[in-house]
């Protein structure tokens, strides 16, 4: 077992129901995520993919067991975790009517920021992920790449020591794409832990070095790519992902 000293995840006999019977449930589950990795989560639709990003980064809370982040226990109402980590969710999480520049000034301060702290990353975070030149114009009339690009700013613009991201690239252009993902594997470079999750496997094949399949609530196979791909005799990780998870129709 991996020292907890080492880990930037930790979920220890995680359980959690809905109310109703309409999402998965999820029993005892495990799973550690290392500090520094690039860890990808994957499954079919309705495996437990949103739930469980959603049980780590606190929007829902679990009915029992664990989970900390770098050994900071994620609790409801707990504000301090939210220091730790950064979240890009799938939907768009910024006001339309404001600019980039505003709502990197708002999100930064909700981060605990100061003003001028707030707008030195602002200033950075727009220049890399080329923004600069539409910093004061109206987000809601930005193109899906741009908007994309604003969403990720806004989760990093506090430094998080780990990055949630659910489908951080869905609906762009190649070319964002790749803008993206090199951040990503920037940051990573410098010691940010990412827990991404994703349909496109291919590009997941690129940025993950851990990997993790999830099915019916239940973590399946965890280790590392290549390891899974050797094991699994596959060639590729959309072959693997079939091979463990079937082919039947999920959605």
């Amino acid at each position: 077992m991996v020292s907890s000293t080492a880990l930037a995840v930790n979920i220890q006999d995680l359980e959690f129901n809905y109310e109703s019977d309409l999402g998965v449930h999820i029993s005892g589950l495990n799973l550690q995520i290392a500090k520094g990795s690039r860890f990808g989560l994957f499954g079919p639709n309705g495996a437990g993919k949103t739930t469980l990003m959603s049980l780590m980064t606190g929007l829902l809370t679990a009915t029992n067991g664990q989970i900390t982040l770098l050994d900071n226990p994620v609790l409801k109402n707990n504000n301090s975790i939210n220091k730790v980590f950064g979240f890009i969710p799938q939907d768009f999480s910024f006001y339309q009517e404001l600019s980039p520049a505003e709502n990197l000034a708002f999100f930064g301060a909700w981060a605990g920021l100061g003003k001028s702290e707030a707008k030195h990353r602002a200033d950075e975070l727009l220049n890399i992920l080329g923004l600069e030149e539409v910093r004061h114009q109206q987000v809601g009339k930005f193109s899906g790449g741009m908007k994309r690009r604003v969403n990720l700013a806004i989760g990093v613009i506090h430094k998080p020591q780990i990055v949630f991201l659910d489908e951080p690239t869905v609906g762009v252009d190649v070319q964002t794409r790749h803008a993206i993902i090199d951040y990503l594997l920037k940051i990573n470079e410098a010691g940010t832990t990412l827990v991404y999750t994703s349909h496109q496997l291919n590009e997941a094949e690129d940025l993950c070095n851990d990997v993790a399949m999830i099915d019916d609530g239940k973590i399946i196979a965890h280790g590392t790519m290549q390891g899974l791909l050797d094991e699994y005799k596959q060639a590729d990780l959309e072959s693997l992902f079939l091979n463990l998870t079937g082919k039947r129709y999920r959605d």
